[in-house]
């Protein structure tokens, strides 16, 4: 769907200088048995230098439904366990407005948090933004106290690591693949139609985090910018919760793992988790006019370099392969194929090539973006899929990337598929 405001953007655009318009904010405060929190950050909400339009509390199954100020909407989900994601998107479903913020019952915004955290999203629709959470021994205090002045009073450390990831990719704007990592739903803004498009969060999850780096995952793939607004502060009650038992940790990372096919995220050697495949990170289709002997020896060498790539076959090409459990059958274009699967990249190879480990993983992995060829011409694409839809979204084509030399040589005629099993 084509956004409802914006306007295209590259990777690393600096949107600091850029006024943005007045929309109507909505903000969801999710909370369990945390009632003295909730308050001080309702009341802190009513001391917004940029005032909320719509404020809906979003209890994930207490006891009993916390009390809220006149405006205040509460909305409950049965108890079942942890199920922060669900009672987020819950929350969000209630709001009418054109931009969400989400926060956690404690987690206390400055007055000039939600200023600050929307100001990109009521500019660009098709950015996650993730604030600044602090953190303070808040316990005690009453909700009417600034915690502007209670958080620098009783803070406690923050963590260093988050702050140096910041640092390193300019607030996110040189943001990776692995930069979902840094992205914290306690503390985060996006439009409403972007929370949309995206489906929001998996409702799978049920325990402590990830929930947040699944979805910055999804935003990213979509072709979606992220950003950290350093200006938006709300203060934590209560040190971080980064350091979990082994148990707790364990658990997250697999979720996550179950859900997230890029490397640094996914399993490494395993193909899927949590009783489902690892998702499709990285997509290798061949020509389809290679013939067989062609076709078994660039997918079995590619596949050997990377066992996580996936194999993009047409319907004749997968019944070559039929047996394989990585195939992925496409009709038309494979590249309007990748583009509506869940993977990252897209390598085409265009002619029988033959490449040693090293030359396939650098291929499949990313490392030669655009067009390499020789003196024949282009050997191989590769197509950052991310890419390709936020160009379709907005309407634009990708920008070009200046072709390189390929790596390896053509495919040898007299190279037999008895040679290359037998590894003569």
């Amino acid at each position: 769907m084509r956004p409802p405001w914006g306007r295209p953007r590259d990777d690393g655009d600096d949107l600091g200088t850029e006024d943005a318009p007045r929309r109507s904010v909505g903000v969801v405060v999710t909370h369990f048995e945390q009632p003295a929190e909730l308050a001080r950050t309702l009341h802190a909400l009513t001391r917004q230098t940029l005032p909320p339009d719509e404020v809906v509390v979003s209890d994930d199954g207490s006891a009993e439904l916390p009390a809220v100020p006149a405006g205040v909407r509460v909305v409950t989900q049965e108890d079942r366990g942890f199920r922060a994601a669900a009672a987020r998107n819950h929350g969000v479903a209630q709001l009418t407005t054109d931009v969400v913020v989400l926060l956690d019952a404690d987690t206390t915004p400055e007055p000039g948090f939600l200023e600050a955290l929307t100001r990109l999203p009521r500019l660009q629709p098709d950015v996650l933004v993730v604030g600044r959470r602090r953190h303070a021994a808040l316990a005690g205090l009453p909700p009417e106290v600034p915690v502007e002045e209670a958080g620098p009073a009783h803070e406690l450390p923050e963590p260093a690591w988050l702050r140096s990831a910041y640092a390193a990719s300019r607030d996110l704007r040189d943001a990776d693949d692995l930069s979902s990592r840094f992205v914290i739903s306690a503390v985060l803004a996006c439009s409403r139609w972007w929370f949309e498009e995206l489906g929001g969060f998996d409702a799978g999850f049920r325990s402590y985090g990830g929930e947040d780096w699944e979805l910055a995952h999804r935003s990213r793939l979509a072709g979606g910018l992220l950003a950290h607004a350093p200006d938006a502060v709300a203060w934590h009650d209560g040190p971080d919760a980064g350091e979990r038992p082994r148990g707790v940790k364990t658990a997250e990372t697999a979720a996550i793992a179950s859900r997230v096919g890029v490397p640094g995220l996914a399993p490494r050697g395993l193909l899927g988790l949590d009783g489902r495949p690892t998702p499709a990170d990285r997509l290798f289709a061949p020509a389809a006019s290679l013939d067989d002997r062609a076709l078994l020896l660039v997918c079995d060498a590619a596949l050997r370099a990377d066992p996580g790539a996936r194999l993009l076959l047409d319907a004749r090409q997968a019944a070559v392969l039929a047996g394989e459990p990585r195939v992925l059958a496409h009709t038309g274009d494979p590249l309007d194929a990748a583009v509506a699967s869940p993977a990252r990249l897209l390598v085409e190879l265009h002619r029988p090539w033959q490449l040693d480990d090293a030359g396939w993983r650098a291929l499949l992995g990313g490392g030669s973006p655009g067009v390499v060829g020789d003196a024949a011409g282009p050997v191989a694409t590769t197509h950052e899929l991310r890419l390709e839809r936020r160009a379709r979204r907005w309407g634009t084509t990708p920008s070009p990337v200046p072709p390189g030399p390929a790596p390896g040589r053509p495919l040898p005629d007299d190279l037999t598929l008895e040679a290359w099993f037998g590894g003569w």
